[in-house]
């Protein structure tokens, strides 16, 4: 895997050097895929790149991961093309100010982001694919997490993060993928990555559109898509006609603290994923994973894992609206207590430069809330013992003209349902806000 990783990182040092002289060619998709594309004009409106089956919006390969949206979904991307290479670049940052109330509330200042280099060609008779996905967040994020009520999942010098979102790794992806086509309407696909996104979940929160104007992570991250950086991935997939099946073995531990760094280790878990695009507009899929010692702090524990989402996406005069419904559910293989995650988001672009959106959240929560920021006594056994509501609106409208950037000026809003046994904790009303500067590609 080492010398993966080499070859990885060296392709896409040199990608973006090549890409960097080579900006304002024709931007266009593979020769051998042709999707009806409405180009940018500067006044902020976005690229339509809808694809007309499962597999065409496959092969782009969009999103992290082998993850799919609906057809119709929109990005915004740069693309050009240089010989027979088509590279692209996408992704988006976040300068954020959280204010937050209650005996837990905190403040702070920091900025949220992910880059999204790739590249593509025609092979023999399929698409070979090179992607990279890498994030600051560990530079912009300071002590190892940013304030989030009622959040958990993995640790920060030694202790379990509680009521704070850990950044993600400067290596999200390294990835190869190769798309073959077995016939008209069926593709066998290959993904193998050092670290990568299995084949698990819906698109992660950071790359899914329903999701693309809220800086702050899900509740229930950890319960649905957190298997989006995992380390030596393997993936294959079949798709034929609106249906997708694959399966995935990886390394299933969470990231360490080392956020700089390619963790891996052996291949002891799997996943296997159903996806069905039924039209232009819909996207279901369901996914089940056995996750061996997922959590560095209680490292003889596997989990179970399944979700189910569903998402709709419907382009608008001057804009589009996505949304998505989503169920997770961790069940410990040790004890057998399980926990349950349930999330309705949806976002609406109108107007070309504006955009509303919200997210409500039914989660269940693990006694490491009692404890908080402190060492787990002796002997502790995690346990899902109550659920919380999180409830949130948000607005941001583009601003300036700056060539190739959309930037946004944004806020949001977030109110929680406490259950009894924390109001003691954190309140019986905490609330918090945020205000923030949003950039990326355009």
């Amino acid at each position: 895997m080492r010398s993966i990783q080499n070859i990885l990182l060296a392709f896409f040092f040199s990608v973006g050097l090549s890409a960097g002289q080579d900006t304002h060619q024709d931007m266009d998709m593979p020769a051998q895929e042709k999707p009806n594309q409405t180009m940018p004009n500067m006044s902020g409106s976005t690229m339509s790149m809808e694809s007309h089956s499962l597999i065409e919006l496959l092969q782009k390969h969009a999103t992290a991961g082998t993850d799919a949206e609906p057809n119709s979904t929109p990005f915004e991307m740069f693309m050009t093309t240089k010989g027979s290479w088509t590279f692209m670049f996408h992704g988006v940052a976040f300068l954020n100010d959280i204010q937050q109330s209650g005996p837990r509330g905190r403040d702070k200042l920091f900025s949220t982001s992910w880059l999204m280099p790739m590249a593509q060609r025609r092979l023999g008779n399929g698409t070979f694919t090179l992607r990279a996905m890498l994030s600051l967040e560990p530079a912009t994020i300071s002590q190892r997490r940013y304030p989030e009520l009622f959040q958990q999942g993995e640790t920060a010098y030694g202790l379990p993060i509680v009521d704070g979102q850990h950044p993600h790794d400067f290596f999200m992806e390294l990835a190869a993928l190769y798309d073959y086509k077995l016939s008209e309407k069926t593709m066998l696909s290959f993904y193998g990555a050092p670290v990568g996104d299995s084949a698990m979940g819906p698109v992660a929160y950071p790359h899914r559109v329903s999701s693309a104007e809220d800086p702050i992570a899900p509740l229930g991250h950890h319960l649905q898509d957190s298997t989006h950086i995992a380390d030596d991935v393997i993936t294959v997939g079949i798709t034929h006609g609106s249906v997708r099946l694959e399966a995935s073995g990886f390394h299933g531990r969470e990231p360490n603290e080392s956020r700089w760094s390619i963790q891996s280790g052996p291949i002891d878990s799997w996943s296997t994923r159903i996806t069905v695009n039924p039209g232009l507009n819909w996207s279901f899929q369901y996914s089940i994973a056995q996750l061996h010692s997922p959590e560095v702090l209680f490292p003889n524990e596997d989990v179970r894992r399944m979700t189910a989402s569903l998402m709709y996406n419907r382009p608008v005069r001057n804009g589009n609206w996505t949304s998505m419904l989503l169920w997770g559910r961790n069940q410990s293989l040790s004890d057998g207590n399980i926990g349950n995650g349930y999330l309705l988001e949806s976002t609406l672009q109108f107007l070309h430069r504006n955009y509303a959106w919200t997210r409500i959240e039914n989660v269940d929560r693990t006694n490491e809330l009692l404890v908080g920021e402190n060492p787990l006594p002796s002997g502790f056994t995690e346990r899902y013992f109550t659920r919380v509501q999180a409830y949130t609106v948000g607005y941001d409208r583009g601003v300036g003209h700056i060539p190739h950037l959309s930037t946004a000026i944004g806020a949001q809003f977030m109110w929680y349902g406490v259950p009894d046994v924390l109001k003691p904790i954190y309140d019986s009303q905490p609330l918090g806000g945020v205000v923030f500067l949003r950039v990326r590609p355009h």
